[in-house]
Formats: C-alpha cells, structure tokens, sequence
C-alpha cells in the first residue's frame, strides 16, 4: 500500500512539472486572471487546487454471460471497463492538475454475450471501454485546467457478441473502445486549458449482432477512439 501511495504521489510530482511546462503561464493564474478573482471582488475569495495523478499498471477486464428469455418490461445488458477515471465539479475558483497513466503491460477491455428473447418493452446490450477518462465542470470566475493522459495498454477492447428477438419496443446494441476522453465546460469569464493527449495502444470494438422480430427502432452501433475532447465555454456576457 505505501508502494502504491508513493507511485501517485511521484505522478502528482510529474503532472505538476510536465504541465507547468505545457501551459505557459496557466499554472500562475496571470495571464488570465488572479486566484482571487471573484464576483464581489473580495480577497477572501475561495478555491480549489485539485491534483490527481493516477497510474494503472495491471489488467481490467469485465466478463458479462447470460440471457434474458420473456420480460413483461425492457431488458438491459451493460458492461464497462476502464483503466483510470476522474470527475470533477466545483462551484468556485478552480485549478487543476490531471495526470492519468496507462502503462503497456496493461489489458483493459469488456466482454457482453447476452441473448434477449420476448421482450414488451425495449432490449437494449451495452459495452465501453475506457483507458483514461477525465470530466471537469467549474462554475466559478476562474478556472484553469492542465490535462494530461497517456494510454498505453496492450488493447482497450469491447466486444459483443448477442442475438435479440421478439421485441415490441427498439432493439439497441452499442459498442465503444476509446483511449483518451477529457471534457472540460464552465461558464467562468476565465479558462485557460491545456490538454495532451497520447494514445499507444490498439483500441477495438467488435460487435457480432442478429436482431429479429423487432416492433421498434433497431439499432447498432460501434466506434473506436483514440483519443477524444470536448470543451465548452459558456457565454458570460
């Protein structure tokens, strides 16, 4: 345990000096603004410093097996693997230092072999897989974010493998691989962020479906992804 205590620890150390580097001044908070920026001015302002650093080094791995035969409502299968995972939600003056690690001896992946058979409502088979997954939502004045992920597991996989029939509702089978997924949204007059993201690994959803008798809607879908952002700046005016 105290081994693995010092692994985060030298993360946080390497995040805080890598993304130093990388922002260019987003770290200090001056080109964009001070940390005791506030809406009443006040220099009592309050914060948060958040540094998460995070390293996974083993396998992950979810098997899901079964069936479902006559349901009088909808029918649901999911399954989900991931190597590291992070959500942040502030409500003030927010800086954040996010370093998340994957390492090559590393297997993460999910697999869902499941049959469905009468069902009244709606059947639905579900399947992600993540490497490194980084959420920031902040509400305050300023907010500065430096991001950095690093995936390098021998195979983020997601596999499906199911029959469905007999569906009065929609029939949905859906299928996601991804490396790196980092979203940032804030309405603050100030966010600066800088993002890295490095994708080594070989990223795979495999999807093997039959749907019949299907009353509904039926849908399938798979996407691999290496790597993926999404950031949104609210207006402030």
């Amino acid at each position: 345990m105290k081994t693995f205590k010092n692994l985060l620890a030298a993360s946080a150390l390497i995040a805080l000096s890598a993304t130093a580097s990388l922002a260019g001044g987003v770290g200090d908070g001056q080109q964009y603004g001070t940390w005791n920026d506030s809406a009443s001015s006040s220099s009592n302002a309050s914060g948060s410093n958040i540094v998460n650093g995070q390293i996974n080094l083993q396998n992950n791995w979810s098997n899901l097996t079964g069936s479902i035969d006559t349901t009088g409502s909808d029918a649901t299968a999911t399954g989900a693997a991931a190597g590291n995972l992070i959500d942040i939600t502030t409500m003030n003056n927010t800086r954040v230092q996010n370093s998340q690690i994957v390492g090559s001896g590393a297997s993460i992946g999910s697999n869902v072999n499941v049959d469905m058979n009468n069902v009244w409502g709606n059947a639905t088979v579900a399947n992600q897989v993540l490497c490194n997954g980084a959420s920031v939502s902040t509400d305050p004045t300023y907010a500065a974010t430096s991001n950095y992920q690093k995936c390098s597991a021998a195979d983020p996989f997601s596999g499906i493998t199911t029959n469905i029939s007999n569906v009065a509702g929609n029939a949905i089978v859906q299928g996601s691989s991804l490396g790196n997924s980092f979203e940032a949204d804030s309405n603050a007059p100030n966010m600066p962020i800088v993002s890295r993201q490095i994708n080594n690994s070989g990223v795979t959803s495999n999807i093997n479906a039959n749907l019949y008798n299907v009353g509904g809607t039926a849908t399938l879908s798979s996407s691999a992804i290496g790597n993926t952002s999404q950031i949104i700046h609210y207006s402030t005016n």
